[in-house]
């Protein structure tokens, strides 16, 4: 892929209302959305992705969504087979297709991580120790994804200030890594720097005041429960195999398994997702302050759609005129 093909990235904290801006954009500007969000790479976990409807999907193609079984043994996000490269791997032929065809390729998403190896590339870390990972993941099971987090900030407290305590499979990576390396992932990961180069990007992220992102957190959960968030984790939970680590740990899903399980009540479930949900919100901001050049666009509790959309579209246009190769 030559070192040139412009795309355009949306992002910003959860509930910001990344993907109604995306779909908005890509109307505008004849493009195709890129997910760049782990969890709605699988099948059936729908409601409590946020997920576009099929509707709108088919009027604005969606890519790298619904790609992978939420199983044991499948290729989805997080389980063996389909790991971060494996993600970018298929972003970067979605990108390539789009601008063959003429499309402007949009990413959307919140998984920083996503977005940072998209651009700036993979470091060069161990491959994967499955001895390590089972002892690893037994010890989660018998004493909690906490007691490793705890381990993981005696080691490496950059990397556990960065990873949600009940994100068990980052936990068991970095401490995986720590354990096959005798470096902090965190330092290893400084050796990403700028060498992909495969992209003139525009990133813009949506930022909202804390209240009204509060509301709107809170406005999302209740329109999940509505919609049947309860009665779509049980239906995975079931499935053969049940949900595999990954998934399990996605925010709305671990909060409803434990519902399921009869250790919290439903009331305790829908406050446990928003806490867990804000926690995750102030993460995500600290992940995002550290993309050079990225460009926010600040929007009030009543802002349109298509006032952000508007301003999404002049900074594209500015962006391909400055930064179009010249003949």
């Amino acid at each position: 892929m030559a070192p040139t093909v412009p795309i355009l990235v949306i992002t910003g904290q959860t509930a910001t209302g990344k993907e109604r801006l995306a779909v908005a954009v890509a109307e505008r500007l004849g493009g195709e959305i890129l997910s760049a969000d782990s969890m709605k790479v699988y099948r059936g976990m729908d409601i409590g992705t946020a997920k576009a409807p099929p509707d709108v999907r088919r009027k604005v193609p969606h890519h790298l969504v619904d790609v992978a079984d939420p199983g044991p043994g499948s290729n989805g996000a997080g389980a063996p087979g389909f790991s971060t490269a494996r993600w970018v791997e298929l972003a970067d032929a979605a990108v390539a297709d789009a601008s063959a065809r003429g499309r402007v390729a949009i990413v959307s998403g919140g998984t920083a991580l996503y977005l940072k190896v998209l651009l700036e590339g993979l470091f060069e870390g161990p491959a994967a120790d499955e001895q390590v990972r089972a002892r690893l993941s037994a010890e989660a099971e018998a004493n909690g994804a906490d007691a490793l987090h705890r381990r993981l900030a005696q080691v490496d407290a950059e990397a556990a200030g960065r990873i949600h305590p009940n994100d068990l499979r980052r936990i068991v990576r970095a401490l995986e890594v720590w354990e096959l390396t005798g470096s902090p992932i965190s330092a290893l990961q400084t050796q990403w720097g700028n060498r992909r180069g495969h992209y003139r990007a525009l990133l813009v992220a949506i930022r909202r005041s804390p209240q009204d992102l509060g509301r709107r957190i809170e406005a999302r959960i209740h329109r999940m429960a509505a919609a049947g968030l309860l009665d779509e984790v049980r239906r995975l939970a079931e499935q053969p195999g049940g949900l595999p680590p990954g998934p399990r740990q996605a925010l709305g899903y671990a909060e409803v398994l434990e519902h399921l399980a009869g250790r919290i009540t439903w009331d305790e479930t829908f406050e446990a997702i928003r806490l867990h949900t804000r926690q995750f919100a102030r993460a995500q901001m600290k992940w995002l302050r550290r993309f050079e050049g990225l460009v926010w666009l600040d929007a009030g509790p009543d802002a349109p759609v298509d006032a952000l959309a508007d301003r999404v579209e002049t900074l594209w246009r500015q962006h391909v005129a400055k930064t179009e190769p010249r003949p």
